[in-house]
């Protein structure tokens, strides 16, 4: 499984890095601008990600801009709902019904932080990511 987490707070990426790490390669972008130009490298390499950690407060655009962006970009390439990455928006929103409001229908996933392995894990499998 290759992994991108796209998380401006050093302790929360580097747990989140942790617990991906058993399962396959993992890239790091501080923020959206470096989360969309990732993306798009990975893309033009035929070497697309799997999944995608993404924090909805994020500096340069936010992680909801970063979604639309990231789904543009799948549907240019031709990678139906099918072939698309799995994307996990994490917050620290207490409600989690505000946080899902936003991106209905383009993510796969919200996760509260801090996240929980055991979470992770089950929604991997849940998604097919791993088994």
């Amino acid at each position: 499984m290759r992994s991108l987490i796209v998380e401006d707070e050093f302790t929360s990426m580097m747990q989140i890095k942790y617990f991906l790490e058993e399962y396959g390669r993992c890239d790091i972008a501080m923020n959206g601008a470096e989360a969309i130009e990732a993306y798009s490298t990975a893309m033009v390499a035929k070497q697309p990600y799997d999944l995608i950690c993404l924090d909805i407060r994020l500096p340069k655009k936010d992680g909801h801009q970063v979604l639309k962006e990231i789904r543009r970009i799948e549907g240019e390439n031709g990678r139906s709902s099918a072939g698309a990455a799995k994307i996990f928006m994490t917050t620290v929103l207490t409600d989690m019904r505000i946080a899902s409001s936003y991106g209905v229908n383009v993510c796969d996933e919200y996760l509260a932080k801090p996240i929980e392995k055991e979470k992770l894990v089950e929604k991997l499998r849940l998604h097919k990511l791993i088994r």
